[in-house]
């Protein structure tokens, strides 16, 4: 008999590459119910909508649902209190969906252990910014001073509970293996964003502008990229949204115009994204990442990009034939790294072939294997699981 299988995430409150796979795990198990702690229907793809999507308590309170790292701390309990009925559970996880409890197999499939929790430098940032911004970032520190300990025990305990654990990328197989001890297998996981489908021009954005795709985090370094456009003179579009963007809107003042406008966009439906995709000139990341993936989503387009020589970028980048490197988040390293892909011959159905490596056939294929292999095991659930419903 089939195994019936459920999906959690951690929250579906943003746009990013952890949520596009959360809605293709959907897709690769059609009518699957997932599991979430905090759901934002404005914050977070449409795709959401159409799931049998299960939130936790947490949810009734809008400012949560907003602002999620407000409620780091209480995380962990709400993904203990709800239960999962199913064989095996698949989990997108980047710190919690992993904690769900309830199914017979569990298989995570891990973007990052918890930054917040073990990178929480990088992923809070540092001081300044607006004053509620200020606030939060205060509180969630305070939150991981506090229950940092505990949270970071119950994290490897829920870690040692899963059958099987994939990682996005070889990074994150080494997070895994840091964090938990656990051998991880790499599973990349496709570019969502791919020509076919609707475009839309955006208006008051001509061809031929730098790309930078990434929320607006103090980690991801977009101040850095905006640097480095201003630098070379050159037209950037940053898409995406987050706490640094008033700073960033601070460092970007220019006349309509003049060389090295920066456009923020902001958050952008995915006609618009395909649109600004195909008429880019390069992307830029200059982002610590443990997976590239706008790179892929770029490379679809036959778009080059220009990224940082750090983290899941090695994974999806090839050096002069589908994308240039720069060595640290350094604006007139990153300035000199546009050039060198502004002067450099580059071949757009080599960047594609590249891509298409990627896919999501593949990728669903190995990911159905895997629950299949997990249930066919049989057997009683190892002693390390407890063994039964957990």
């Amino acid at each position: 008999m089939a195994a019936t299988v459920a999906l959690a995430h951690d929250y579906a409150t943003q746009r990013g590459g952890a949520e596009r796979v959360a809605l293709l795990l959907a897709e690769a198990f059609p009518g699957a119910p997932m599991h979430t702690t905090l759901y934002d229907p404005a914050g977070t793809f449409p795709g959401f909508a159409d799931l049998d999507l299960r939130t936790s308590a947490l949810n009734r309170v809008g400012a949560l649902r907003r602002h999620h790292r407000l409620a780091l701390p209480l995380l962990a309990p709400a993904v203990g209190r709800q239960r999962v009925d199913a064989d095996v559970l698949v989990t997108s996880s980047t710190g919690w969906a992993h904690g769900y409890r309830g199914a017979r197999r569990t298989v995570v499939y891990c973007h990052a252990p918890a930054r917040w929790l073990y990178q929480t430098d990088r992923y809070l940032g540092p001081g300044g910014g607006r004053a509620a911004h200020r606030a939060r970032r205060g509180l969630a520190r305070g939150a991981v001073a506090t229950f940092g300990p505990a949270l970071r025990r119950w994290d490897v305990a829920a870690a040692h509970r899963a059958d099987r654990y994939l990682a996005n990328s070889t990074v994150t197989r080494r997070a895994v293996q840091e964090a938990y001890g656990i051998e991880a297998e790499v599973l990349p996981p496709p570019p969502a964003m791919l020509p076919d489908g609707e475009m839309t021009a955006v208006p008051g954005v001509e061809p031929g502008f730098l790309l930078c795709v990434a929320r607006l985090l103090p980690y991801k370094n977009v101040d850095v990229v905006v640097a480095a456009a201003l630098a070379t003179g050159r037209e950037l579009v940053v898409v995406g949204d987050g706490p640094e963007r008033d700073r960033l809107a601070a460092t970007t003042v220019r006349g309509p115009g003049t060389p090295g406008r920066v456009h923020l966009l902001g958050r952008v439906d995915d006609a618009r994204l395909r649109w600004l995709y195909a008429h880019a000139d390069v992307l830029v990341a200059a982002s610590y990442e443990d997976y590239g993936l706008s790179p892929l989503e770029a490379g679809a387009f036959g778009r080059p990009s220009v990224v940082l020589r750090d983290g899941g970028y090695l994974d999806t980048v090839v050096e002069g034939r589908t994308g240039i490197f720069f060595d640290a988040p350094s604006a007139p390293l990153v300035a000199d790294a546009i050039e060198a892909a502004a002067a450099h011959p580059w071949d757009d159905d080599a960047i594609k072939q590249h891509v298409a490596a990627f896919g999501a056939e593949r990728f669903v294929r190995r990911l159905r294997e895997v629950v299949e292999d997990v249930w066919d095991a049989g057997g009683p659930v190892s002693a390390a699981h407890g063994g039964g419903r957990r």
